[in-house]
């Protein structure tokens, strides 16, 4: 087994702690279930905010998500002018069998822009997904 790095991004609509928390809980959904993604799997898991997102750690939604044992580390990007604002991003160190190219990345909202060639993905049912956040954090 070798460990890989799934990256993902995305926006959150204000500087608020749901909103960090919410966009943060939407995207590790959508990266664990696009990749098949066991916790126990994940080695460690580092997020970014941009400097205009101070509200939350968005760490703090793989925690609600039931990661308790995967360390996990939040930091701030660097402020470059006229980058994409209010962006979140996260790098997962993730135990796999899977190669490099059947990994799915999820880029998503505002953070199409980011990487477009890598934001392909199925159209999703955000009430569906909002319920399986629900039943995991419910664990």
């Amino acid at each position: 087994m070798t460990c890989r790095g799934v990256r993902g991004a995305t926006t959150a609509d204000d500087n608020s702690r749901e909103s960090v928390l919410g966009a943060t809980r939407q995207l590790l959904a959508l990266m664990i279930r696009q990749n098949d993604i066991d916790p126990n799997d994940v080695a460690s898991a580092i997020f970014t905010t941009t400097m205009d997102l101070t509200a939350e750690f968005p760490a703090l939604a793989a925690r609600q998500l039931g990661w308790f044992d995967v360390p996990l580390l939040c930091t701030h990007e660097i402020d470059v002018p006229g980058s994409l604002r209010k962006c979140i991003r996260v790098l997962l160190h993730w135990n796999t069998d899977k190669s490099p190219q059947d990994i799915q990345h999820v880029y998503v909202k505002e953070a199409v822009r980011l990487r477009p060639d890598l934001s392909d993905i199925p159209p999703v049912d955000m009430d569906e997904l909002e319920r399986w956040i629900a039943d995991q954090m419910a664990r």
